[in-house]
């Protein structure tokens, strides 16, 4: 299913943190209607100087609307407005 909004989620392999923000993020998908992106930091070197210490980062219209932990709260906030 195609859908219009996109969350970026920059992410490293292996990282437990990164698993639960996704098992929370799938959840609300339906809802929200977004399509997930996910970055794997470690493949640019880059994004991995930027994002290094803070995976995961959820990044919604270029601006970080959380990292670390899943904000439900703050996914509602930004999705406010509806759709882009």
């Amino acid at each position: 299913m195609a859908y219009e909004n996109e969350l970026i989620v920059y992410y490293r392999q292996g990282c437990h943190l990164c698993e639960e923000m996704g098992a929370h993020l799938h959840q609300h998908q339906s809802e929200f209607k977004y399509h997930l992106n996910w970055v794997d930091i470690d493949k640019d070197p880059e994004l991995k100087r930027i994002y290094d210490v803070d995976v995961p980062v959820v990044r919604y219209k270029g601006e970080v609307i959380f990292y670390h932990f899943f904000d439900e709260e703050q996914l509602r906030l930004s999705f406010a407005n509806g759709p882009s």
